[in-house]
């Protein structure tokens, strides 16, 4: 048994400009965002996102980090479309592939499963195939002859998920309401990194089976990383901050990342946000 413990820039140091980056969560929920700002004090860059977007593709489009992105959409969840990404997207900044929702979670299937892709129905007669011209169709071999829309596997040099609990093996758990996936993005990738709310010393047979998420197997490094998920939501632990959710959405980039992401660590963020917090009192 390894202890894979790390810290955020420790996994940041591991990774290279040009990688394909896979991030867990869903929109503005329980987004491994501790990781992401420690991606952003790095030099790392033309990277390719795989996510269901929320504020992580948000803060690397702004920050001009992105190459393509590959999502089914980006978006805060109360704010419908994350604001970065609009203007990043609107300028031409990147290349996007844009999937469904069913076609994003079978390429994961696809990929964590080590299959080149996977069949589904989802995209047939919609525009997801005209303005996903490489995409591909095939014919069943068998008696029904159907046609499916061939979903290419979505597979990832990296990925980066958040949840509530994690020791020091690599097993991780989840105690909110959804899993949003984040096993098949550790599954699909070649190296996954959780950071986590709380570090704990193991997972007792008390514990209930299915919110054991991530297996060890799947994991490379695991980061402590308490409120890491900030501004996102992490249940139950906390909800979304949506006073400083609004406050990135409606703040000028160069301002926001001035006052909140030019600091040295998490930590810095951290007290970052205290203070403002402090000051709305």
């Amino acid at each position: 048994m390894t202890d894979k413990t790390m810290t955020a820039d420790e996994v940041v140091g591991r990774l290279r400009s040009g990688m394909t980056l896979g991030i867990g969560g869903w929109g503005s929920r329980r987004k491994p965002m501790a990781l992401v700002r420690a991606l952003l004090r790095s030099e790392i860059s033309d990277l390719t996102v795989v996510s269901y977007g929320g504020p992580d593709v948000g803060l690397l489009a702004a920050a001009g980090r992105i190459r393509k992105l590959v999502a089914a959409f980006t978006t805060l969840d109360s704010i419908a479309l994350e604001p970065n990404f609009r203007a990043a997207r609107e300028r031409g900044d990147f290349a996007m592939t844009e999937l469904d929702e069913a076609m994003f979670m079978w390429g994961l299937h696809a990929a964590a499963n080590r299959l080149p892709f996977l069949p589904v129905r989802a995209g047939l007669g919609s525009d997801v195939m005209r303005v996903n011209p490489e995409l591909r169709t095939v014919t069943s071999p068998y008696e029904d002859g159907e046609t499916f829309v061939a979903v290419p596997a979505l597979r990832m040099d990296a990925a980066f998920v958040h949840l509530n609990r994690a020791d020091r093996l690599g097993n991780g758990r989840y105690l909110g309401p959804d899993p949003y996936f984040d096993d098949l993005f550790c599954e699909a990738a070649d190296t996954a990194y959780i950071s986590c709310e709380e570090i704990v010393d193991g997972f007792g047979s008390d514990i209930a089976p299915q919110s054991l998420l991530v297996g060890r197997h799947s994991v490379t490094g695991v980061v402590e990383a308490p409120n890491g998920a900030h501004f996102t939501s992490c249940a139950p632990d906390y909800t979304r901050d949506e006073p400083f959710q609004k406050l990135y959405a409606t703040t000028p980039w160069p301002e926001f990342a001035e006052r909140f992401l030019s600091g040295k660590s998490e930590d810095d963020y951290q007290q970052a946000v205290r203070t403002w917090h402090e000051e709305q009192q």
